[in-house]
């Protein structure tokens, strides 16, 4: 086993409803890298990189919170995790 995985970051998908991944995405945005972020963020293969991934699943889910609906399968899957937590 590799020490950095001991001392590595923690991997984490990516959620939308979780105001901490918001919190971490914001302070990306705002710095312009992830050197603060206490977690790495796992990357689907159908999803093209990390910051293309989140900002999609940030829309769907304000789109969600807004108006209600979604618009297709993708979105569905998106919209139940939201009821979910909500």
């Amino acid at each position: 086993m590799s020490k950095l995985n001991l001392y590595g970051r923690p991997w984490t998908i990516f959620k939308p409803e979780d105001k901490k991944h918001r919190d971490y995405y914001y302070n990306f945005v705002q710095t312009g890298t992830w050197g603060h972020c206490p977690v790495r963020f796992v990357v689907p293969e159908d999803h093209g990189d990390l910051v293309t991934m989140m900002q999609r699943s940030l829309v769907n889910y304000y789109v969600y919170r807004e108006f209600g609906e979604a618009k297709t399968k993708k979105d569905n899957y998106a919209r139940n995790k939201v009821s979910k937590s909500a």
